[in-house]
Formats: C-alpha cells, sequence, structure tokens
C-alpha cells in the first residue's frame, strides 16, 4: 500500500456509488474508482468532498436500484 503523509499530494476519487475518497495523486486510481478533477493537499481534497458528498447513502440506496460497475 502507501503510506499516509499530509504533505503527500491527493486526488478525489469516487466509485459507481458515488461514494468518495482520496488516493495519491502519483498512482493510479484502484478498479471502479474515478478521479474527479480535484487534486491537492489531504486537507483540501477531504475539504471538497465533506463540501460536496453531502448524502453518503450508496447510489443503489439512494435510488432503489442496482448500480452495474462502469
Amino acid at each position: 500500500m502507501f503510506e499516509d503523509d499530509n504533505d503527500r499530494p491527493y486526488c478525489v476519487v469516487r466509485n459507481n456509488e458515488e461514494q468518495y475518497s482520496i488516493w495519491p495523486a502519483d498512482r493510479a486510481p484502484p478498479a471502479g474508482w474515478t478521479t474527479q478533477g480535484v487534486a491537492g493537499t489531504k486537507a483540501e481534497c477531504l475539504d471538497y468532498i465533506e463540501r460536496t458528498w453531502k448524502d453518503l447513502r450508496p447510489l443503489s440506496l439512494r435510488t432503489g436500484e442496482r448500480v452495474e460497475s462502469r
């Protein structure tokens, strides 16, 4: 894996259930996750997620439909 580091550049990633996370900017996102065009310090990325991700329920729970992997 990778070492957690507050000075390391991160990017915001999102999966097909519209769940957000951060990922090291110098690595490809894991399978099933896509970058969201937001990068910066760990704190900046987490702040973006906090401002953006208002409903923490997975998309399939919010819509009542099964979500296919992209």
